[in-house]
């Protein structure tokens, strides 16, 4: 049976998951654009909630002289951040079905399968606390026993140094299998558990199948969320405002997408 919900799915379900073309992603953020701007204050103000995290964040680091951990801490935010979304999901969810919209409804939303989602965020919360571990293992490798040092003085000897350059390359490489991992199993489930009633392995499995029998075109999707977030946080954590629910309402574009009926 064929199911078919935009001109970018051109193909029968499998394991209930849509095949898709590398146009796809670029329509969910089109359609994750246009959310934004349908009552743009809900969306722009969870964008701007996620910057003042960001900047209580960077200074409680900063004042405990652990300044240099931002890094770390950065690439574990994009581990975490397909759950602190949820929000964001809602609302795409109630434009697409006509429902009334409030703040309160992207504050306190309703999820159909809570445990299982909560369940969820406690395996990409160890996924978060795993990279932290190898993270600081690998700092010791090339640093030693020193502690982390200040940011102005970290950067230029993760840029220029042989040991900083090692660590810079080694550690790209692991957080980048931890993130491909992350991102396969998380790339639509929580959306799923949000809007169905299932359980989180179905759900983790749903979405690993839509990655891999949708490689391309989610490898794009992937790359277009990680070129976001690094917008989003290099700009001292403005971007944010507006960077992260566009990725988050085009992650439920990209669960409607590819998840078959």
């Amino acid at each position: 049976m064929s199911t078919e919900t935009s001109d970018h799915q051109v193909s029968s379900p499998s394991g209930g998951v849509n095949h898709i073309t590398t146009e796809a992603p670029w329509q969910w953020l089109s359609q994750g654009w246009k959310d934004i701007w349908t009552r743009p204050m809900l969306s722009l103000g969870y964008g701007l909630v996620m910057a003042v995290a960001g900047w209580l964040l960077f200074a409680g680091l900063f004042n405990f002289h652990m300044a240099a951990l931002v890094l770390m801490v950065a690439g574990g935010f994009m581990l975490l951040s397909p759950l602190l979304a949820v929000g964001l999901y809602e609302k795409s969810r109630r434009l697409e079905v006509g429902e009334p919209l409030a703040t309160k409804d992207i504050v306190f939303v309703a999820t159909k399968s809570p445990v299982q989602l909560g369940l969820l965020g406690v395996l990409l919360c160890l996924a978060f606390l795993a990279w932290i571990r190898i993270a600081t293992l690998l700092f010791a490798l090339f640093f030693g026993p020193q502690p982390f040092p200040p940011l102005d003085a970290f950067l230029p000897t993760l840029m220029f140094t042989w040991h900083g350059l090692g660590l810079l390359i080694v550690g790209s490489l692991f957080g980048g299998a931890i993130a491909f991992v992350v991102f396969t199993i998380s790339a639509i489930s929580v959306p799923m558990l949000m809007a169905e009633d299932s359980d989180a392995p179905a759900a983790v499995v749903t979405s690993t199948r839509a990655v891999l029998q949708n490689l391309k075109p989610m490898l794009l999707w992937a790359w277009l969320i990680a070129i976001l977030t690094a917008v989003g946080l290099v700009t001292g954590f403005l971007g944010l405002i507006v960077t992260f629910p566009l990725i988050g309402h085009g992650t439920w574009h990209a669960y409607r997408s590819l998840r078959a009926a």
